[in-house]
């Protein structure tokens, strides 16, 4: 057999982890509470979304809460953007420091849904995130996308609830033609945070049955810093 060399050409990279319990308890706690107040921010203005039965909040970050959840969301925004240019082989012109934009809560209920839409940030490159610390039981049962349980066919329900991100074509005969998949699906849990490029266009299917869903989510700004900022910044973990 001849020896042959496959050249592989990724269109996107979405990171995935977890968040500690405490992140997730101090989230929470904050939520609760942030849910109550009469002063709370609502961005249904700005933020793409068909949230009849819910809301989205603006979150602050000052508050002591989200210290720990800011500080590891800045961290893995860095170690994107060195996924990033150490996979593609491409060099960063200079340094990066990753600082939130805007961090916001959506809080879902049966019926509730985002259509398809992407993030901006005030600098060209952009990162955003999304992580689950509430959801429905129902969806938790459902099968993870991709298993040989999944199905999309005879009223099924099994990506309610679910997140889609779509990067190009995608057509029922795509396999066939030998065409790699342009979008995929992933199931909520709690705690699973995911990180990807703002441009990234994702949307949420609605779910039927009690309970809520609560996404927080952020955008990260990643502003040119000097050169000589550099040491510094990597102790921080918040700059390439």
């Amino acid at each position: 057999m001849a020896e042959v060399t496959v050249h592989n050409m990724p269109s996107v990279y979405v990171m995935e982890t977890e968040m500690p319990i405490s992140m997730v308890k101090d989230l929470n706690d904050y939520l609760d509470e942030y849910k109550e107040d009469q002063d709370k921010k609502s961005l249904a203005d700005s933020l793409v979304g068909q949230i009849s039965q819910g809301e989205q909040l603006l979150m602050d970050n000052e508050d002591s809460r989200l210290k720990e959840y800011s500080e590891f969301v800045c961290s893995l925004g860095a170690d994107y953007i060195n996924f990033f240019f150490n996979n593609t082989g491409n060099k960063l012109d200079q340094p990066k420091a990753i600082a939130i934009d805007e961090t916001w809560s959506v809080h879902s209920y049966a019926g509730d849904y985002n259509p398809i839409h992407d993030h901006g940030t005030k600098t060209i490159m952009g990162i955003s995130t999304t992580g689950w610390t509430k959801v429905p039981q129902q969806i938790l049962d459902q099968p993870t996308a991709g298993s040989p349980q999944y199905s999309l066919y005879q009223s099924s329900g099994d990506c309610d609830g679910y997140i889609a991100f779509n990067y190009g074509r995608n057509e029922l005969m795509n396999t066939t033609r030998l065409r790699p998949p342009q979008s995929f699906v992933i199931k909520p849990t709690v705690g699973k945070l995911l990180v990807f490029p703002s441009w990234l266009q994702h949307m949420v299917y609605p779910f039927k049955g009690e309970g809520e869903r609560r996404t927080v989510a952020s955008n990260l700004n990643c502003w040119d810093v000097p050169a000589e900022s550099l040491i510094e910044g990597e102790e921080n973990g918040n700059v390439n």
